[in-house]
């Protein structure tokens, strides 16, 4: 009989604009059917990195951002036709030339985590990612973040009463400096139980080993 591996939280250290934690989804959706052919029982939460701490509310033109960042139109176009076919590689259809503003996420982060308080916190980071690398949506405007959250299950009104107070803001910039902190200093990473085991958009059976690994250890230290 196959051993039970009752895992209980899977924690995602993630940001919005990030290609990569997007693609890390599908692995992680993948590595999560195999956990449960072991019968693990997961949960999954995300919390808030930013990659650009220092990005205007407002946001910038990305043009006028990867240009800043990579140095030329051709070095940019060279990266985002490779993470479109990274992409591809589980069934993602990214339209990066329909991004026009590279975003603070914030805001972001705060529906992100006010949709974990409603129960739909995976449905809204979906959204999310769908609507940025996928349709081009400006993910910094609180407007299209209440359309994307009510895509999601969430109440359009609502969303848009929290985006327009504090709600949520003090919380979100704590957990991204506690990822900081913890020495985290790319995403996606991943943890299993508080403890972080690794960074990136690893495969999902690398993945589903590594939380079967970690979880032996913990157990093994809790004995």
């Amino acid at each position: 009989m196959d051993q039970a591996y009752p895992i209980g939280r899977i924690d995602v250290i993630s940001d919005a604009i990030c290609p990569w934690c997007y693609i890390g989804k599908r692995h992680l959706e993948r590595a999560l059917d195999i956990l449960a052919e072991h019968h693990c029982k997961i949960t999954v939460a995300w919390h808030p990195f930013q990659l650009n701490p220092d990005m205007p509310a407002e946001g910038v033109e990305r043009e006028k951002y990867r240009l800043a960042k990579f140095g030329s139109a051709e070095r940019s176009r060279q990266i985002d036709q490779r993470l479109t076919e990274a992409a591809a590689t589980v069934g993602l259809e990214f339209h990066l030339d329909r991004i026009s503003r590279t975003p603070n996420t914030v805001n972001a982060h705060r529906l992100i985590r006010f949709a974990g308080q409603k129960g739909v916190q995976d449905a809204v980071v979906e959204e999310l990612f769908d609507g940025y690398f996928c349709k081009g949506a400006d993910i910094g405007d609180a407007k299209i973040l209440a359309d994307l959250g009510a895509e999601a299950g969430l109440d359009r009104p609502e969303v848009l009463a929290m985006l327009a107070g504090d709600e949520g803001r003090k919380e979100v910039l704590a957990g991204d400096q506690m990822a900081r902190n913890a020495g985290i200093q790319g995403v996606p990473s991943f943890a299993l139980q508080g403890h972080v085991l690794f960074s990136g958009a690893v495969p999902a059976e690398e993945m589903a080993k590594s939380f079967r690994r970690a979880w032996d250890i913990l157990k093994n230290r809790a004995a």
